[in-house]
């Protein structure tokens, strides 16, 4: 069986004190192999995101990881340096965020954001960044890549932003690709549209991805496995199909339940 690019295991992240609960999230694990789509679903508040943001070592400084580890072909990401973390990010995990106008800065082209990542990155020379950086436009189906380039984010659509941010988070392979509710914003075309772009880019590069969301239809679309969250505990979990077709959680029904 294959080693998993991702194994969560007991992760608590506790919240402040005075809240309404003690922990964003309790005890969750999970893990991912290699060219695998887990989705982990629930309601606002279920502590998915907060899951997410901590792979990433984006956590907010108000909440703090106080058990279990999280684990990345081996290495022990609670226990990495800020350093560490920031060579990882890009290289080895990428994120899509749910709102790409926060993704972007909005006073850098299109095509220096993603330059700047490369410069962190590689030691590529600028001629080999700019014909990457054209080459994953085109792969991201991205309109005259060379017009995207010159770009300022504001100057796109909404679904051509996300795709750029997309491109951001692939460009360097990474094994783990992180999606957080990334298609919520968009009218359902885009949102198809970018549902498939993330499946194909996935089965070219072999990428195990994480993808968060509260659309049960979403999962259905994607999902290999599926990890239910309430309220910062995870409530049930297993392949897709068992997960919708004989759910055995109260909860999980209720979603279902909710869907059209």
């Amino acid at each position: 069986m294959s080693t998993p690019v991702l194994s969560i295991r007991g992760l608590s992240v506790a919240l402040p004190a005075g809240g309404d609960r003690a922990h964003a999230i309790t005890e969750v694990s999970l893990d991912i192999l290699p060219g695998q789509t887990l989705c982990v679903v629930g309601e606002s508040g279920s502590g998915k995101s907060v899951m997410a943001t901590t792979v990433m070592g984006l956590l907010s400084k108000e909440l703090q990881p106080v058990a279990g580890d999280i684990v990345l072909q081996g290495e022990s990401l609670l226990q990495a340096s800020r350093l560490r973390l920031r060579q990882l990010r890009g290289q080895t995990m990428g994120m899509v965020f749910q709102e790409p106008m926060t993704a972007l800065n909005p006073v850098m082209t299109c095509g220096d954001q993603v330059d700047e990542l490369l410069s962190t990155h590689t030691d590529w020379p600028a001629e080999q960044r700019r014909a990457e950086i054209l080459r994953v436009f085109e792969r991201v189906k991205l309109p005259d890549p060379q017009r995207m380039l010159r770009s300022y984010p504001h100057q796109l659509s909404g679904g051509q932003r996300q795709r750029i941010v997309i491109a951001m988070a692939v460009i360097l392979k990474p094994a783990l690709l992180i999606c957080d509710e990334p298609t919520t914003a968009l009218d359902v075309t885009t949102q198809k549209e970018i549902l498939r772009l993330i499946a194909d880019l996935q089965r070219e590069q072999g990428s195990a991805v994480l993808f968060i969301t509260h659309d049960m239809g979403v999962v259905a679309e994607i999902a290999d496995q599926v990890l239910v969250m309430n309220q910062g505990q995870a409530v049930e979990s297993g392949d897709c199909e068992q997960v919708l077709r004989r759910p055995r959680a109260d909860y999980t029904r209720q979603l279902l339940a909710a869907v059209p």
